[in-house]
């Protein structure tokens, strides 16, 4: 895989489960449907494959999915049934998968596969708004359950050749994730205060400050309070790693159940 432009690199917060499906819901993340749906005008081209890290797969190693043609995962409870047989029908890729092993093994980091592995919706959320006819081939590598920063954010320099080689690496999860402070009052500040930590450490700072202002990021305001578990902040560790010295910079904010999510894009 080669490529002559090098794809940036994402950190989107997909929202609340299959939204985009419940009218009610969809109307709520029009902003973030709006800009998700927009986004890939805004890359170099069409990439030859995604690179998913998603706040919904973790294993105890690091794990890629090898289907060639990966199932759906309705990993939520609640929704109309219609939302337990949506469909996302990108094609998977052996080959990207076979690649991020050799990455990894160059860097000494194990990884094992799965070949069962499919689409959860903080895969099929994102992409299926971004690339509606499923076109492009979609791979998914998981967190390690230690949720340990820094492990991530080398787990994403591991990867960075692969922005060089047509591929766009996505981390999707949330800047905010409690479950039980989701439509509070007072949520709404801490949300705001947790995203401006991020946001200098992003955009303001070096890349050498950036990963330590993400290693250390339970020092930031409201920290455990916005993130009781960091599974949904934990992709973003990936995809800052695999922006090397890139810039970042963030590319859309929307405000849903009383809180402020935030998007951001590396190069």
């Amino acid at each position: 895989m080669t490529s002559n432009t090098r794809f940036p690199t994402l950190f989107i917060s997909h929202g609340g489960g299959p939204w985009p499906y419940v009218e009610d819901m969809r109307r709520l993340f029009a902003v973030t449907e709006a800009e998700l749906a927009k986004l890939p005008t805004s890359l170099p081209a069409k990439p030859k494959a995604i690179l998913v890290i998603t706040g919904h797969w973790e294993e105890p190693q690091f794990t890629v999915s090898t289907a060639q043609q990966p199932p759906m995962v309705y990993d939520y409870s609640g929704f109309p049934e219609h939302t337990y047989h949506v469909q996302y029908p990108a094609a998977g890729s052996p080959a990207l998968a076979k690649r991020v092993g050799e990455l990894l093994a160059l860097s000494g980091v194990p990884v094992l596969e799965d070949a069962q592995r499919g689409f959860d919706h903080g895969t099929f959320v994102p992409l299926m708004l971004m690339y509606p006819h499923a076109d492009v081939p979609v791979v998914l590598l998981s967190m390690k359950s230690n949720y340990d920063p820094l492990e991530h954010i080398k787990l994403g320099e591991a990867l960075a050749p692969l922005r060089d080689e047509g591929v766009l690496i996505v981390g999707s999860g949330l800047t905010y994730h409690n479950m039980r402070g989701f439509g509070r009052p007072t949520s709404f500040e801490p949300s705001v205060q947790f995203e401006q930590y991020l946001y200098e450490a992003i955009v303001n700072s070096s890349s050498q400050q950036r990963n330590q202002a993400l290693v250390d990021w339970e020092q930031a305001p409201s920290a455990r309070l916005v993130h009781p578990r960091e599974d949904h902040l934990i992709p973003l560790m990936v995809v800052a790693g695999a922006a090397g010295d890139s810039v970042g910079e963030r590319i859309f904010t929307d405000t849903v159940f009383g809180v402020v999510m935030a998007s951001y894009r590396f190069g």
